[in-house]
């Protein structure tokens, strides 16, 4: 009975990660290409394959990778670097917290190590998918999710540095437009909900050229930029339940 019961345990939880996997799936069309180009422009920006790939497995974020790597190009100091990223990410302990929440009902080394692999989109998944938070094998459904999301983010950037080796530098320097096209595509469908969002993007942008001309360096002038913009979010969005009203 003991085998038969450990058989079905196995069966449950090979069939819950398939299930997640599955789930997961349209993430790697979507981080694939991004992915392709992250890896070209860190290549290009100086960063070894080894340190390109490891960066996309141990940070897993793709606006702070791109982030990264443009401040790495433009001869930006690893503590600006470091604080920037650590700023703009800082939306992941919201998710996490959210998530851990989710999972309420399931022990705390099933459920924290898996808020190392939440992003925007394995997050959003994740929320689609309530309820299978509340079965015996939650875990391996939402592993499976984020295996789909992690293997293909890591491995498109190691393809991406690959071609980075030999694809001719006229065409990786174009590929630099990537990053301005990835921050107006998160941009443009939230101006679409509050023209306040276009407000606050312009004001740090203005925050951001001011500190430059007053002398700070490009790193810490993204920092102060993207702290004082979310500050003047805090005060200028309005609450989701107000927007209901």
């Amino acid at each position: 009975m003991a085998e038969v019961s450990e058989r079905i345990t196995i069966s449950g939880r090979g069939k819950m990660f398939r299930k997640g996997f599955v789930a997961g799936s349209p993430i790697i069309f979507g981080y694939i290409p991004i992915a392709l180009t992250y890896g070209v422009l860190a290549y290009q920006s100086g960063l070894t394959l080894f340190e390109l790939t490891f960066m996309s497995a141990a940070v897993f974020a793709g606006a702070a990778q791109f982030l990264g790597v443009s401040m790495v190009a433009a001869g930006v100091s690893a503590a600006e670097i470091i604080i920037a990223v650590f700023v703009l990410n800082f939306r992941h302990f919201v998710m996490s917290l959210s998530f851990v929440n989710q999972m309420k009902a399931h022990a705390k080394k099933r459920k924290l190590p898996l808020t190392l692999f939440l992003t925007d989109e394995t997050f959003a998944i994740s929320s689609i998918h309530k309820k299978e938070a509340k079965g015996p094998h939650a875990f391996w459904f939402y592993f499976g999710v984020m295996l789909a999301a992690y293997s293909a983010w890591v491995l498109g950037s190691l393809a991406g540095g690959l071609l980075g080796n030999v694809m001719p530098k006229a065409l990786s320097d174009s590929m630099g437009i990537a990053l301005y096209a990835m921050f107006i595509g998160l941009l443009v469908p939230s101006l679409k909900k509050s023209i306040a969002v276009g407000g606050i993007a312009g004001a740090a942008m203005i925050i951001n050229s001011t500190a430059q001309w007053a002398g700070l360096t490009a790193g810490w002038s993204i920092v102060i930029g993207t702290i004082l913009g979310g500050l003047l979010g805090v005060f200028l969005l309005p609450d989701e339940e107000e927007e209901e009203e």
